[in-house]
């Protein structure tokens, strides 16, 4: 959500930043209907400030017995009272179309973000490892022989339609492996704290990340009128859901394995084999809670430990700085970190790191009281795949895999699958 007052002080601004997101400007209906809530306001304030007088005068014009003036004085009163409530209203339904509109309005992005329009507008950072080269045509990875056994999409549709998979054998025991190896990773080594949260929440959690009002399509509601999470960004996130915050306690560096649901209401059409996008995966999501000073410097932080997950497991990635028109709605700045998929040889995202700065906060209210100044001001969050685990698997897979269909699996795995090296190529851990 955006502060009216920067939108006050700085329109051109404003819709300069919206034109990079490729959106039209939007400043003049904004500060309109702004204008029109703050003049309801002052209308009503001064008929309060009048109601006030006149109900002094009452009294003093019926003391001295001037029943004219003291009818006068009652009727006014009367109006005043029926004017005030007339405009509070009309404040209070303005109040409410601005802050709708500023809710679906996406982030403004930084300066140092490129211009684009969408993926092929991004710039590559940096990239790490090599392709491996194959003595064969590599496939993907639902096509490996030793995979084939565990990775049942035809059982899955019987039961839950397209879009789903269940997992069994070795290959399950691999999925669990990576959760478990990747929380490991980023409890031990890069000091977030393990988390466990629910995957139904409220409305207003769903809100005050993002998702709604304006994507609830993304997502899937109960009749109870919960919300499945798209990820746990929602529920780590909203740990500070409108509180003030002791700002010695920031940053708040969460890490959290959970279940994640998505419609892909938008991507009809798109891998529609396999398991690279499902309604039901599961995600290794961080997030950080910190302050407007050392938000940047957590982002990198993020993207680096996302990194690190790649790294461990030996897998080729590069990573990328998306481009204004391609960003997520709630990011001021995203790194996408692509791995190598051999079977489609082109490197796919597995993780999005985004620097959102108060733009969550705003919508959460969610505030620390600053040291320097004393005065509360908004938290600044960031969250990223640390890695997505179903993805994590896939690149595991294709990358590791041999030409008797077998699968050659990270060493730092190992110890996770009782000693096990290998997915054989009839399915068994070896």
């Amino acid at each position: 959500m955006h502060d009216i007052r920067a939108i006050r002080e700085n329109p051109a601004a404003f819709d300069a930043a919206l034109s990079r997101r490729g959106l039209p400007p939007l400043s003049d209906r904004i500060l309109s209907l702004d204008a029109d809530r703050r003049a309801r306001i002052v209308a009503a304030e001064t008929a309060q400030a009048d109601q006030n007088r006149a109900s002094k005068e009452v009294g003093a014009a019926k003391a001295r017995g001037d029943h004219a003036e003291f009818d006068r004085l009652r009727v006014l009163v009367a109006e005043k009272k029926s004017d005030i409530a007339r405009l509070q209203a009309e404040a209070s339904l303005l109040d409410g179309r601005l802050r709708d509109m500023l809710m679906e309005i996406p982030n403004l992005p930084l300066d140092s973000v490129p211009d684009g329009r969408d993926e092929n507008d991004n710039v590559e950072l940096r990239r790490n490892g090599s392709p491996p080269i194959f003595d064969f045509d590599p496939v993907e990875h639902f096509e490996i022989a030793g995979v084939r056994p565990g990775m049942d999409f035809e059982t899955a549709a019987k039961l839950s339609g397209s879009r789903f998979v269940v997992l069994k054998g070795g290959v399950a025991r691999i999925h669990r492996a990576l959760a478990q190896f990747m929380l490991d990773l980023h409890v031990t080594r890069h000091d977030l704290q393990e988390t466990w949260t629910p995957v139904l929440v409220l409305e207003e959690m769903m809100v005050g990340t993002g998702q709604l009002p304006k994507f609830g399509e993304d997502s899937y509601l109960t009749r109870e009128g919960y919300w499945l999470i798209p990820t746990s960004e929602v529920t780590l996130t909203n740990t500070v859901h409108g509180e003030l915050v002791d700002h010695a306690s920031l940053p708040r560096r969460m890490v959290a394995h959970s279940q994640c649901f998505r419609s892909e209401a938008g991507s009809a059409g798109r891998d529609t084999t396999g398991m690279l996008r499902q309604h039901q995966f599961e995600k290794v999501e961080m997030v950080s809670i910190t302050d407007a000073e050392t938000g940047l410097a957590e982002h990198a932080r993020m993207t680096r430990c996302a990194e690190a997950v790649l790294e461990a497991l030996d897998l080729p990635y590069r990573t990328v700085v998306l481009c204004a028109g391609d960003m997520g709605f709630g990011a001021r700045i995203t790194h996408d970190i692509e791995v190598w998929l051999p079977g489609q040889n082109k490197y796919r995202e597995i993780s999005s790191v985004s620097y959102c700065g108060d733009f969550q906060a705003r919508r959460m209210n969610a505030r620390y009281r600053s040291d320097k100044t004393g005065k509360p001001e908004f938290v600044h969050t960031l969250n990223g795949s640390g890695l997505a685990v179903g993805r994590t698997l896939i690149a595991v897979l294709e990358n590791g895999q041999q030409a008797d269909g077998s699968v050659l699996l990270p060493a730092v795995l190992h110890s996770y699958l009782g000693g096990a090296t290998c997915l054989m190529a009839d399915g068994r851990l070896d």
